[in-house]
């Protein structure tokens, strides 16, 4: 957390700190110690039909930002993908030189295995890093790998 300039920006900071937990833990009913992966999602694995065929379940997960980054398409030729998602054309996330670019998205949690399985997903033009949200918290991102 950054330093507090004045006692009114540190109780907003920390103000905003309780109510994102609280926003976790309410949309993440089924929040256990297996869920120790986050990973931001900006396109189809927010679909619910893509999850029960990807994770046969509907994911927890909260609102969240990743900055430094902005949205862009690439079609999509793999018919499994294809199947689950029903669109042809998906987005996909590439570095932006203007740090004030941002995603909004949703940040999952997920096991390891889950984990796995999105990477099963995800097509060849895509590769997965580790950022940190807006909340401060490190998630996984499929971005371009171009």
């Amino acid at each position: 957390m950054a330093c507090c300039t004045t006692a009114g920006s540190c109780q907003l900071q920390i103000f905003y700190k309780v109510i994102s937990s609280i926003i976790r833990l309410t949309l993440s009913p089924l929040y256990t110690s297996d869920m120790k992966n986050l990973l931001f999602s900006y396109g189809t694995l927010q679909l619910e039909s893509v999850q029960i065929a990807s994770f046969g379940r509907k994911l927890n997960g909260f609102p969240a930002k990743i900055f430094g980054y902005k949205l862009k398409e690439v079609e999509i030729t793999n018919p499994e993908v294809l199947l689950k998602s029903q669109q042809k054309f998906h987005p996909i996330a590439v570095q932006s030189k203007n740090s004030t670019d941002f995603v909004e998205g949703i940040a999952f949690e997920l096991t390891e295995q889950e984990l796995l399985q999105a990477d099963e997903y995800e097509v060849d033009d895509y590769k997965r890093i580790e950022a940190e949200l807006d909340s401060e918290q490190m998630a996984y991102i499929y971005v371009s790998v171009k």
